[in-house]
């Protein structure tokens, strides 16, 4: 038996910032940020607003599309990197918004490529028989750990949510490969330092600015590349598939330059490529679901289209998978 996609479902907060916007508080302009970047806008939550309640909204949105019920649903995994709280997670918050009856839950951090990893878990817990259908979310707040005084990085990121509803399907449907990866050697090319037990918080962490997402670009830019094409060529190979039989791929929404380095490096046609980083910006997890939803639900990706989702992230990780829809 395979495992498939059922529905989908994001989410997306109310507040949207531009560039001209940042413009006003940092030395920085529209120009510059769509150049480097190709990022136009992105969505950020409020203060007083909850990370998880994108989360929640993403997957009722994916159970009312597959008409069914929160005590349907066997298994909740929330992909993220910045819970709501490190203990106990975001899961338990996002359970209690869905309504959920007793079911499991728990939080899969793995970088950018949590959701890849998470629907790999997800699919091998679905083949085991273990679980019937599995609520798979992926769930970032970066602008909650984002220094907006660092104009390298605060252009960077978005918030936002994005959620699959998973079951049991034919061996010829959903998953048929994946190609999952990690590379210790690169683990501070993105890192938090402070905040965690290596590192607890103190007056002095917080005075250094060490609560704040650590990036070194050139770096990530270098790596991301060679290991998501890697990664999606091998998860190909898995599926006994070659990229001539790939309807559409949507890459992990980081950079425009990332993006349209990989879509040469693999030969794909610009046009079947899914990108909607110039709108929503890197929101981590959460950019290959939201982005999945997107093209489900305006129709440019159909029931039967092979697609391929891959991402680079923190850790290093790196991974794609092969579903057809």
């Amino acid at each position: 038996m395979g495992t498939r996609v059922v529905a989908s479902g994001s989410s997306l907060p109310a507040r949207c910032v531009t560039n001209a916007d940042l413009a006003k508080v940092i030395d920085t302009s529209d120009a510059w940020v769509v150049q480097r970047t190709g990022i136009r806008t992105r969505f950020l939550l409020e203060a007083a607003e909850e990370p998880s309640a994108m989360g929640v909204e993403a997957g009722k949105k994916a159970l009312a599309q597959a008409k069914v019920l929160p005590d349907q649903v066997d298994l909740l995994v929330v992909a993220t990197n910045f819970p709501d709280m490190i203990c106990p997670g975001s899961s338990p918050f996002v359970s209690a918004g869905l309504g959920l009856r007793g079911s499991p839950f728990f939080d899969l951090t793995a970088g950018c490529t949590g959701f890849v990893y998470g629907l790999v878990v997800a699919d091998g817990l679905i083949r085991a028989g273990l679980y019937g259908h599995v609520l798979l979310i992926g769930l970032e707040a970066l602008s909650r750990v984002t220094d907006w005084s660092d104009r390298r990085t605060c252009v960077l990121f978005g918030d936002g949510a994005g959620a699959v509803l998973l079951e049991k399907g034919d061996p010829d449907e959903g998953i048929l490969g994946s190609a999952l990866y990690g590379d210790h050697e690169k683990l501070f090319l993105l890192h938090l330092p402070a905040g965690g037990t290596r590192a607890p918080a103190s007056r002095e962490t917080v005075d250094k600015g060490e609560h704040y997402l650590k990036m070194e670009g050139a770096g990530v830019f270098r790596s991301a590349v060679p290991m998501m094409e890697e990664s999606t060529r091998q998860a190909l190979a898995v599926a006994g598939l070659t990229l001539e039989d790939v309807d559409w791929v949507i890459p992990h929404q980081a950079n425009i330059r990332i993006i349209d380095s990989l879509t040469h490096r693999l030969g794909v046609d610009p046009e079947h490529v899914i990108v909607n980083i110039d709108r929503v910006a890197n929101t981590s997890t959460a950019s290959i679901p939201i982005a999945l939803d997107e093209g489900l639900r305006s129709g440019r990706i159909a029931r039967g289209d092979v697609v391929v989702l891959t991402a680079f992230g923190a850790g290093a990780t790196y991974g794609a998978v092969v579903l057809r829809m």
